[in-house]
């Protein structure tokens, strides 16, 4: 398995291409859809599963050093629950999630995506202008596509965190031959 299935996943999705549209027409600076939105489709995939897993939200993240107010993100949800109503949108700017995550000020989208707590989590997508889909994995896609949930070195030094956040999803209750580290 490779890029090119994630890239299938999703441009070869209806549903899937509809997010990503209606995320791109916000015209956000160095945005992704993230995290579990990107895991469940591929663990699903892997899963053979006929129905998509629900998601609790939709991550959409980017980063815009100009404008931190939280009032901006909550704009962009509104817009998106006016394209897509039916769809659990949550928009950050990561510009300023440092600050709740105690971290250090983050770079861009993809250096925030560094911090999330598991490897398996910290991807994001985003479809360019021409249709491409770039892929942003700061620990790379082994373990998403590997069925692998671990931590990042994040989640290492706040591995009591990864351990609840890994116990409270349970991810082999949905996904069977995923393998989570640490449990």
């Amino acid at each position: 398995m490779t890029l090119a299935l994630i890239e299938s996943l999703f441009l070869g999705d209806p549903r899937r291409l509809a997010v990503l549209q209606a995320v791109r027409a916000l015209d956000l600076p160095d945005w992704a859809v993230a995290a579990g939105y990107v895991r469940s489709a591929v663990w699903d995939h892997c899963h053979d599963l006929a129905a998509p897993t629900p998601v609790a939200d939709v991550d959409v993240v980017y980063f815009d050093p100009s404008n931190r107010d939280p009032a901006a993100d909550r704009r962009a949800e509104e817009r998106l629950r006016r394209e897509m109503p039916d769809v659990p949108w949550e928009v950050r700017n990561q510009a300023r999630m440092h600050v709740r995550n105690g971290d250090r000020p983050y770079r861009d989208t993809e250096d925030a995506l560094r911090f999330y707590l598991e490897t398996a989590t910290s991807i994001g997508v985003r479809l360019e202008r021409d249709g491409r889909l770039t892929v942003m994995a700061p620990w790379g896609v082994d373990d998403l596509l590997g069925l692998r949930a671990r931590p990042t070195p994040r989640g290492r030094e706040r591995f009591d965190d990864y351990l609840a956040r890994v116990r409270a999803k349970n991810w082999p209750a949905r996904w069977r031959k995923v393998r989570v580290e640490g449990i």
